[in-house]
């Protein structure tokens, strides 16, 4: 057992108490706007106030809501295999979302994506080991544009076995997706004590559910499927600009999507996310490595488990065109930051350019520093007393450890041993092994990955079911 887990904290319990009062306070004196007609008829049937489509919710409506989420979830591989648990300060990571692009490797030029490039990078997040869940990361051109989402969970769980973080970008797509998913599942009732997919649910800041994002939400709910939600407010631009507006922001948008789902469906997974950002103003963007956005997402997140539910940000992602040292920086600290925070879903390796860019390079790169954290969050172990007196005696004989009973018992474990990704040769190994750069080197390891089989082959009849349902809906 470690001695202490590493942590981090920005907002104290007293400031949490008053983000999520005045959340509260939001919701039943300036409301929600709500485009959904579903979402609408639960409200009315609950007999809500509303002026127009803005619905006020009471306080007491809040709370009876919050207390019927669930605290944690698991999550299950296409298989129907326990993959990961999002409770407590366990810490996940998959790459983001629903990129547009995707650099290319070869040509180094950034360009729209096609099915092909969505395959190879998903067999390769298959083969990474500290990268736990995949998404429908890449929106690619070589399919209708009707079909894009469903299609991308098709092709995600044709190719990679782990759990899928994935969304809707059409009210009918839903029940495509949701055939897709049960077709990796015996029934609904399997599917949904065995979920494998998370949709995303994105608010439109400030303070309203627009009426995809509701559908998907109360969709999800019905069939016990989780839902993420991603609320995204701009701080400075559709949010307030102070960083502790922003999180209240964050938090009232977040409490209205609890209300919607356990409305639909008392007891339904939810998970309490975001992606925020501050507007820089110099250059009017997004930026998702900006220090001021990683600690809105950290105050995003204490407040989730403030209300003990599971919790995602979107993290370890950087603004840059290409896999540089910028990258590196904002990546890494990204990803330090939300394993210091016990983010139980990181989603964000492999993005660049304001989440608009997949980066196979990236991805690899993040792999590596997502095992970097790991290593830091399991902490410092306590292997008995004394720690090092008794060691120290034995280096008189030898005049070195390195053979030593201890050292060989625990290295493997004590130490976290990095794939060649990292470069810790001396300059004449470095030298002889070709000069490489990281980034070259992460295009080596990308090709290696991609002859080795799969790690969990998908079955052949599922295989075969999945590609009808595609033919079927195509």
């Amino acid at each position: 057992m470690a001695i202490l887990r590493p942590r981090i904290n920005v907002l104290d319990e007293e400031h949490k108490e008053q983000i999520l009062e005045e959340a509260k306070i939001i919701l039943e004196t300036q409301g929600i706007f709500i485009e959904n007609q579903e979402a609408v008829e639960l409200f009315d049937q609950k007999g809500l106030n509303h002026e127009g489509l803005r619905y006020f919710f009471p306080p007491d409506l809040i709370n009876k809501c919050l207390a019927s989420v669930p605290y944690e979830i698991t999550l299950f591989d296409r298989e129907g295999n326990e993959c990961i648990t999002l409770k407590d300060n366990d810490v996940h990571f998959d790459p983001g979302s629903a990129a547009i692009f995707i650099l290319d490797e070869n040509t180094r030029e950034i360009r729209e994506g096609l099915s092909k490039d969505f395959i190879r990078f998903s067999k390769i997040v298959e083969q990474l080991k500290f990268i736990e869940a995949q998404s429908t990361a890449l929106i690619y051109q070589d399919v209708p544009k009707e079909a894009q989402d469903w299609h991308r969970l098709y092709l995600a769980l044709s190719n990679c076995y782990k759990p899928i973080v994935t969304g809707t970008f059409r009210k009918e797509s839903f029940s495509i997706m949701k055939e897709i998913l049960l077709a990796c599942r015996t029934s609904e009732e399997d599917l949904a004590r065995k979920p494998l997919a998370i949709f995303d649910a994105c608010p439109s800041p400030p303070l309203k559910w627009s009426d995809l994002t509701t559908q998907s939400l109360i969709d999800a709910a019905k069939s016990m499927i989780p839902s993420e939600f991603v609320s995204m407010p701009l701080a400075g631009a559709s949010a307030p600009i102070t960083l502790i507006g922003s999180i209240t922001q964050h938090c009232a948008e977040c409490l209205a999507g609890i209300v919607i789902a356990q409305l639909a469906k008392e007891g339904a997974p939810l998970i309490w996310g975001g992606s925020p950002a501050v507007f820089d103003m110099k250059h009017g963007t997004t930026p998702m490595g900006a220090i001021e956005t990683m600690m809105i997402n950290l105050g995003d997140v204490e407040m989730g488990k403030f209300l003990n539910l599971p919790t995602h940000a979107y993290m370890s992602l950087s603004d840059s065109k290409i896999p540089d040292a910028q990258a590196g920086f904002e990546a890494g600290m990204g990803a330090l930051l939300a394993g210091l925070a016990g983010v139980n879903m990181v989603s964000g390796p492999g993005m660049l350019d304001f989440e608009s860019t997949q980066s196979v390079e990236k991805l690899i790169i993040d792999n590596e520093i997502v095992g970097m954290v790991k290593r830091l969050i399991r902490g410092i172990e306590d292997f008995g007393t004394p720690f090092a007196s008794e060691i120290l005696k034995d280096y008189e004989d030898k005049e070195e450890l390195l053979s030593h009973p201890s050292t060989l018992k625990y290295f493997r474990k004590e130490l976290f041993l990095p794939s060649q990704i990292i470069d810790r040769m001396t300059r004449d190994s470095w030298k002889e092994n070709g000069s490489k750069s990281t980034r070259k080197r992460a295009l080596d390891v990308a090709e290696k990955l991609l002859q080795k089989p799969s790690i969990k082959p998908i079955d052949g009849s599922l295989a075969t079911e999945l590609d009808k349902i595609a033919e079927t809906a195509l």
